[in-house]
């Protein structure tokens, strides 16, 4: 498995950019300038980095609450995201959906979702729309392993499975649904076997490795965009902040410090960094701060939205 220095150059900016992003978010989140809850996906950003960076721009993809890294990824603008985080008339929503529904019409970022598992049939209706329209273009669409226990999570997989239709599903499981372990929700931790039984190629990932997933999810997008129907990756990764908020939640009693060890020890920002160029890194990191820095002072000159808001977009016109 090797890559070549343009995409290992692109892997570390999408890691780096989200990581940064989020970590300036919880910086400012105990201001109370930010007017929206906030579920970071810092250890998390690996999934959507990778296979995003193998899709189209006309392509669709669908994320939920812990959806930062995965708007951010597919082209979603960083000023938009700031300033709907401070509830004014620039966010992305206008100020009215705050950090849990990042949409973008621009980058095809659908609605993001705050009840667990409701986006992953919105994303299978769009590829249906998509095989309808008999386009190559593909969906992507991401949930965490808690999602995987609704009824609309499976419902979803057979229907996509019967029509072939062009979406690969990516389950980011972090072991833990809010506060509840995984070993006490499953009866077995066999989540690819059980997808495998709707006709559905299956591929586990279990080490956090983005360059594996890259390759993977490369092939996989390959595939589906050929017509050959719906494929599955479960990426394990470890959130690294509380379930919601900006801070490190160890002490809360469901887990500790010592099983993050393995995962901050391999934290892939660090790993694909080291394997650039150290002057292109460079560049890189000073052209996202600045980015960000950009991006907060947007947020915070934008204008909170007009009282006539309030009404809009309530039904549809």
């Amino acid at each position: 498995m090797s890559q070549s220095a343009d995409t290992l150059e692109r892997v570390y900016f999408g890691l780096r950019y989200t990581r940064r992003v989020e970590e300036r978010v919880a910086e400012i989140y105990p201001t109370d300038k930010i007017k929206s809850p906030v579920h970071l996906s810092i250890g998390q950003e690996a999934a959507s980095v990778a296979v995003c960076d193998h899709l189209n721009a006309d392509d669709i993809v669908s994320g939920t609450y812990r959806g930062h890294a995965l708007y951010l990824a597919k082209g979603g603008s960083l000023k938009a995201m700031l300033a709907e985080m401070y509830g004014k008339s620039d966010g992305a929503a206008h100020g009215k959906g705050g950090s849990m529904h990042l949409v973008s019409r621009e980058a095809n970022v659908l609605g993001a979702s705050a009840v667990v598992g409701t986006n992953t049939p919105v994303a299978t209706g769009a590829a249906l729309s998509l095989k309808m329209q008999g386009t190559d273009r593909v969906v992507a669409s991401f949930c965490g392993d808690g999602a995987t226990e609704e009824g609309a999570f499976t419902e979803s997989l057979n229907f996509a499975s019967l029509k072939k239709l062009p979406i690969l599903y990516v389950v980011e499981n972090n072991f833990y649904a809010i506060h509840e372990p995984l070993s006490k929700r499953w009866a077995t931790d066999r989540l690819c076997e059980r997808v495998e039984t709707y006709g559905i190629k299956a591929h586990l990932i279990d080490d956090d490795d983005v360059l594996k997933m890259h390759e993977i999810a490369g092939a996989a997008i390959a595939r589906i965009r050929a017509g050959g129907g719906p494929e599955f990756i479960e990426y394990h990764a470890y959130r690294m902040r509380q379930h919601v908020g900006p801070n490190e939640d160890f002490d809360q009693g469901y887990r500790n410090a010592d099983e993050a060890d393995k995962w901050l020890n391999g934290d892939q920002v660090d790993r694909v960094g080291a394997l650039i160029d150290a002057d292109a890194r460079a560049r890189m990191d000073a052209d996202i701060e600045a980015q960000i820095e950009d991006a907060v002072a947007f947020a915070e000159a934008s204008a909170p939205p007009a009282l006539e808001e309030l009404h809009r977009d309530v039904y549809a016109d």
